[in-house]
């Protein structure tokens, strides 16, 4: 588990980078959690633009998301999910 000073540090990380996953309106599909796993293994940090306007249906996949892949949510704001999962030999130091 972070501490608030990592997720604060993460979420400073996560203004520069750009969305890898988009989940559209179909949902959460496996295919899409095969994309998210891969991009994880491969930044570590990555931000996912979710399409649909529900706020609590977007939280649902946050939750998800973290709960199937072992990976920590670090932000959610708007249609932006940002979520992070440190590697064995992982690129990002944590303060």
């Amino acid at each position: 588990m972070l501490n608030s000073k990592q997720i604060s540090f993460l979420k400073g990380l996560s203004h520069s980078i750009s969305a890898v996953v988009q989940i559209g309106n179909k949902g959460l599909s496996d295919s899409v959690i095969k994309e998210i796993e891969g991009n994880l293994k491969a930044h570590e940090l990555i931000k996912i633009q979710v399409q649909v306007n529900d706020r609590l249906k977007r939280q649902e996949f946050l939750n998800l998301i973290c709960k199937k892949l072992s990976a920590v949510p670090i932000n959610h704001i708007g249609k932006q999910l940002v979520i992070f999962r440190a590697n064995e030999d992982s690129k990002i130091k944590l303060p």
